[in-house]
């Protein structure tokens, strides 16, 4: 069982809505469960239990008590959920106690009865309802859990001075405490179950017989017609030969039916094979018929192939023809190009010359390429001229850079000056900031060290003054009693008085004439004294007696009420009370008694100024970063205004080398240029005249080639229309058939030709000729005669299997009689052992040497258990000193068998465990706690039981044992558990990191989940 989470609304001691995340918790093994007394620790392992069992333990489940916190508003209900895993199912269990709620019409209150809700987890489909009977989800709890209420409280919650009492207390009361857990009153009935079992097993001797004869008549029915040629026995239950003369009955009887099956096997052999033969005749009529059709249809085929043979040979002249005009296609696809080329190439040869001067427009080829030459070389004489000015460009482009880097680097001397002027008081104020986050932090550390203290000073004074209150009203109402109780006393006696004196005509009343006086014991009653006005009688008395009596009950409630005001007053003084407090008021013996109101502005300055610390100590990292930050740019600073001014120095000598180079390259640049405004735009000029006269060369010559291209394709396609027997080419090219009209016809001469071949083939088989030749076939009549064949068989299989069906069932039959017969003998036997078991389990039997009852048997055995499974912690938390042993020692002239003694290796003896210290005990009796966790959880069915809880004694332990304990706790996570440990010791906090911590507020505690460092609400 593992518990994930839980929910609490309106419970006990918390007013609001908490929620214990005890995955998070148990993720670390062992956690701790820590706060202030009366905060609610043992609240929150009271709702575990109210979860699983709509009850909390035992100790804290009285009539007068209530779940609901006195700190909850009263439209808030009180509710327990409760998540966890048990058995391998996830389940969620809510309930909500009977608890008052405001009407819905009107005024005042209505009680709203208890209600509890089951849900179970599916993965597919998330959370579904189970139930919402209080009854249902008890059983379905406890049958997964399987522990009583009480046993989970002992086994899962551990409370240690239960086992400190344990170790200490005397075979009766370990008695109790062992019998409550173990539940052994189902031993006690274990004798009665014996005696009854014994009175039973004759009489199931006897049903054992009568069950025989019935499977001897089902065994008759079963054989049919075989037992009537073999009559049942004649017998009666419990004649002597009964069984065995069934049994040689139901032999016969199997083997009359197995001489049955076997002829009827024969029969349908027979069957079989006449039905095999029908089959094969009907199979051969129906290949005769299939063969004569598909003689039939070949025909049919034959004649419509000559219907179509004439509109072959078309398709085949057609494509003949087509395919001779194929071998001229690529002659007229050339001409065709040919043709194209040429008049592209005319069109670009007029376009060339209209972009020539006038002189050249009607010049040749060789002219026009001589001209082309001279102005490349005179644009070749220019590439020096063009390098030259673009080096210039590039002086001019240095000379623009050296500028800017210049005034950068001027703004960033001014920048860095007037930042370094105010360097000093930049980086002595950052200091001041990070020395006031230092101081700021230990104050914060100072101020949580006395804000704690003053809080509880405040929860002690405003207690002190409730008490205060309580004990005015107390005095008041023990007044009020005292006076009651004197007025009921003299009342009573003044009462009792005036009947004592008028007891005479009471006795009077009671005389019988001729019956004796009590008082005189004379008969005759000649003047009876008579009762005078106001007489007391016996009733009225006793009627003043008992309010006396009751007065007196409540002056001593008053008394011990004022006592118990006065004993928490007292507390709540000295817990408030502080003589170093200069806010309070001081009183007698020199100690001060401060105000609530006093304490509480105390804690508001306290709180104030630890946030107000808290909030500046925060920011000690930042300060520090800022400051490393400012003295890093201090140094970047220095360094970028150095470097700066080395470069200034670099570009004046820089500047001085381009002017003197663009100087020399000017004189240069002048000649180059000629009318143009610059070397480029003279050689572009150049340049678009050499590619004009290029061009119109170009193109004069692909006028003169296209024109020869042309004249050898017309004699190409005039040579290859007379090879393929055309007259001309433009007969050639009517004849001419796309890809497609080609593949048609190609396509309807292939289909006439496979049909052909197929219809050739198929004339061609001998079988279907052959079976054409003879009288037409008859399937319809095999199909008859085959059909006949297979209802006989049919009918002679259904023989055949009821027989063997009969077989069968009559051997089933016959070996549930002889698995009965078997069982007789150790009915028998059973009464024996059933007899010596009851006498054994009585303590009566001379087998019993120890002459305990089976209950007493039980707990020493279960004792012996728990003291061996202890021990096995208890070595570790003592290292190895200690050992826990069962003893069978007598007690009251009677063996008791539940003795518990401690072994101590330092001395070789075996004690009483009363002897163990403090220390010793608590230790003891956890590792006691754990064995009777273990024992109990076996008993329970191996119940997995992952969450346990240890409450208190951690402090009676020294530090090297602590951490035996815990490392004994440490251990149990080996087996997946988590162990949750309540706890005031402070030093567990640190040893501890998970931890959950109720914290105890004015309006109601609170949980607050700490792990590691870190603190979650």
């Amino acid at each position: 069982m593992r518990l994930h989470k839980l929910t609490l609304t309106a419970f006990g001691p918390f007013g609001a809505t908490q929620e214990v995340d005890f995955d998070a918790l148990s993720s670390a093994g062992i956690f701790l469960l820590h706060g202030p007394t009366g905060a609610g620790k043992t609240s929150v392992l009271d709702a575990v239990c109210y979860g699983l069992y709509g009850a909390v333990p035992g100790a804290r489940q009285s009539p007068g008590t209530s779940l609901r916190s006195d700190h909850a508003p009263v439209d808030l209900p009180t509710e327990v959920c409760l998540e966890l895993t048990v058995g391998g199912r996830r389940l969620e269990i809510t309930r909500r106690p009977a608890q008052p709620r405001p009407k819905k019409r009107g005024g005042g209150f209505t009680t709203e009865k208890a209600q509890s809700w089951l849900r179970e987890y599916d993965p597919e489909h998330g959370w579904k309802a189970l139930s919402r009977s209080h009854q249902e989800i008890g059983e379905e709890i406890g049958g997964l859990i399987g522990m009583s209420r009480d046993q989970f409280c002992q086994v899962v919650l551990l409370p240690q001075g239960d086992f400190a009492r344990f170790l200490r207390a005397d075979a009766e009361a370990r008695g109790k405490l062992l019998g409550r857990l173990f539940d052994t009153r189902r031993f006690a009935a274990v004798e009665e179950r014996l005696a009854e079992l014994r009175r039973v097993a004759e009489a199931r001797v006897k049903a054992g017989d009568e069950r025989i004869l019935a499977l001897a008549q089902r065994i008759a029915q079963a054989a049919g017609p075989v037992a009537d040629e073999v009559p049942l026995p004649d017998a009666r239950p419990g004649e002597p030969g009964l069984a065995e003369g069934v049994l040689q009955w139901a032999a016969v009887a199997r083997s009359g039916a197995a001489e049955r099956s076997d002829i009827a096997r024969c029969v349908l052999a027979g069957a079989e094979g006449r039905a095999a033969a029908a089959r094969r005749a009907f199979e051969a009529e129906r290949e005769l018929a299939r063969l004569q059709q598909r003689y039939e249809e070949t025909r049919r085929r034959a004649a419509g192939l000559e219907d179509r043979r004439a509109e072959r040979d078309r398709c085949h002249e057609q494509l003949a023809r087509a395919r001779k005009a194929d071998l001229v296609a690529p002659a007229l696809d050339l001409r065709d190009e040919a043709e194209r080329a040429h008049r592209t190439a005319v069109e670009a040869r007029e376009r060339s010359r209209a972009m020539l001067p006038p002189e050249l427009a009607e010049a040749g080829f060789e002219q026009l390429a001589g001209t082309e030459r001279s102005l490349r070389a005179e644009l070749g004489a220019l590439d020096a001229a063009r390098r030259a000015e673009r080096r210039s460009r590039e002086i001019d482009a240095e000379r623009s850079g050296l500028e800017r880097q210049s005034r950068s680097d001027d703004e960033l001397i001014q920048e860095a000056a007037q930042w370094l002027a105010g360097w000093d008081a930049t980086h002595r104020s950052l200091r001041e900031r990070v020395e006031t986050a230092q101081e700021a932090a230990t104050r914060a550390e100072q101020l949580a060290g006395r804000l704690d203290p003053a809080r509880r000073r405040l929860e002690a004074a405003r207690r002190r003054d409730a008490l205060g209150v309580r004990e005015e009203t107390a005095a008041a109402a023990l007044t009020a009693a005292r006076e009651r109780a004197v007025e009921a006393h003299e009342k009573w006696l003044a009462l009792r008085e005036q009947r004592l004196r008028g007891i005479a005509a009471e006795l009077a009343g009671q005389l019988v004439d001729g019956v004796a006086c009590t008082v005189c014991g004379s008969a005759e009653h000649p003047e009876p004294a008579r009762a005078e006005a106001g007489h007391v009688d016996r009733a009225t008395e006793e009627a003043a007696l008992a309010a006396h009596q009751r007065a007196d009950r409540d002056r001593a409630e008053a008394e011990n009420e004022l006592g118990v005001v006065r004993e928490r007053l007292a507390a709540a003084r000295a817990e408030a009370a502080d003589p170093e407090d200069e806010d309070g008021a001081t009183g007698p013996a020199g100690r001060s008694h401060a105000s609530v109101a006093a304490l509480r502005d105390v804690v508001d300055r306290l709180t104030r100024e630890h946030a107000d610390a808290h909030r500046t100590a925060a920011g000690t990292h930042a300060a520090r970063e800022a400051l490393a930050a400012a003295e890093r740019e201090h140094l970047g600073r220095l360094d970028d205004r150095q470097q700066a001014e080395r470069r200034g120095a670099a570009r004046t000598s820089q500047r001085e080398a381009l002017d003197r180079e663009r100087s020399a390259l000017e004189a240069e640049l002048v000649k180059a240029r000629g009318a143009c405004d610059s070397v480029a735009e003279h050689a572009g000029l150049l340049e678009r005249r050499a590619g004009l006269l290029a061009d119109a060369a170009e193109a004069l010559r692909v006028e003169q080639d296209a024109a020869e291209r042309l004249k050898e394709a017309d004699g190409r396609l005039a040579d290859a229309a007379f090879r393929a027997g055309f007259a001309t080419p433009e007969a050639a090219a009517a004849k001419l058939l796309g890809d497609a009209a080609q593949r048609e016809l190609q396509h309807r001469i292939d289909a006439w030709q496979t049909e052909a071949a197929t219809v050739a083939d198929r004339l061609a088989e001998e079988d279907a000729r052959v079976a054409s030749d003879r009288p037409p076939a008859e399937p319809d009549a095999a199909q008859e005669a085959y059909d006949r064949s297979a209802q006989v068989l049919r009918d002679s299989a259904a023989t055949h299997a009821a027989a063997e069906e009969r077989c069968v069932e009559l051997g089933r039959l016959s070996r549930r009689a002889e698995e009965e017969v078997r069982a007789l003998g150790p009915l028998r036997q059973e009464y024996e052992r059933v007899a010596r078991l009851a006498g054994l389990t009585a303590g009566t039997s001379a087998d019993n040497e120890r002459k305990m009852r089976l209950e007493a048997y039980v707990l020493a055995a279960r004792l012996e258990q728990v003291a061996a499974a202890a021990t096995a912690r208890l070595q570790r938390m003592s290292a190895g000193r200690y050992t826990l042993v069962h003893s069978d020692e007598r007690s009251g002239g009677r063996r008791a068998g539940l003795g518990l003694h401690v072994v101590d290796s330092w001395t070789g003896r075996e004690r009483d465990t009363a002897t163990l210290s403090g220390g010793e005990t608590f230790f003891a009796s956890l590792a006691l706690a754990l064995g009777l966790a273990d024992v109990v959880t076996d008993e329970a069915g191996g119940v997995r039981l992952d969450t346990l809880f240890i409450d208190e004694g951690f402090g009676s332990l020294d530090d090297q044992t602590l951490d035996e304990v815990l490392d004994v706790l440490d251990s149990l996570r080996e087996r997946d558990r988590s162990v949750g440990i309540v706890s005031h010791v402070a030093d567990l906090r640190r040893r501890i990191p998970a931890q959950l911590e109720v914290v105890k507020e004015r309006h109601g505690s609170a949980v607050v989940h700490r792990a590691a460092g870190t603190l979650s609400g």
